[in-house]
């Protein structure tokens, strides 16, 4: 699910001394038989990542314990969800993106019940409650060109989910929560 050209700078092995940790919150919940995650849309603001889709999640604070805290505490300031109530289950891979200098770390975590989630209008411009048949349909999977900034074209793959275009890092990451969940047969 990686735009191409590939930025090759995403496998160097000796990752930037001033690289900045994040961490992103794979949040499932039941919601009658099926089983749903959040997704955000960021608002649109000068910089990276503008209006893009995303988990909840961002920069490691000083005061985080580690990158779980950090998860769970973006993901409390973010949508709402109390942080004492998600249930860790582990971890997917890290991965480095080159533009923004991030190195994103997917928390996968659950609810035994639907929250109630609440936007901070700063950060989170509208919440898109995903359900893993969406995520699993093959019709979710597309292709695009997309254009970022005057300069820059990326053939993009990405899932369209509830008329959102879910590209780059998070489509990377739902590709290999699709693989996981694929392989233990969830």
């Amino acid at each position: 699910m990686s735009p191409q050209p590939v930025d090759q700078r995403r496998f160097d092995t000796l990752l930037p001394l001033n690289i900045r940790n994040s961490g992103v919150l794979i949040l499932f919940y039941p919601d009658g038989e099926d089983t749903f995650f959040p997704l955000i849309k960021r608002p649109e603001y000068p910089g990276f990542h503008s209006g893009q889709m995303a988990f909840p999640g961002g920069k490691m604070e000083k005061s985080d314990e580690n990158i779980i805290q950090t998860a769970l505490r973006e993901a409390e300031e973010e949508v709402g969800v109390d942080r004492h109530q998600v249930r860790i289950i582990g971890k997917l891979t890290d991965l480095f993106i080159p533009t923004s200098n991030f190195l994103v770390s997917p928390v996968v975590g659950f609810l035994d019940e639907r929250p109630e989630f609440v936007a901070e209008k700063n950060e989170v411009s509208r919440i898109v409650q995903t359900d893993l048949k969406t995520l699993f349909s093959r019709e979710t999977r597309k292709q695009t060109l997309l254009e970022i900034g005057t300069h820059i074209k990326l053939d993009t793959p990405y899932f369209e989910i509830d008329g959102e275009v879910v590209w780059g890092a998070t489509a990377m990451i739902l590709n290999e929560l699709i693989q996981i969940l694929d392989i233990q047969d969830f």
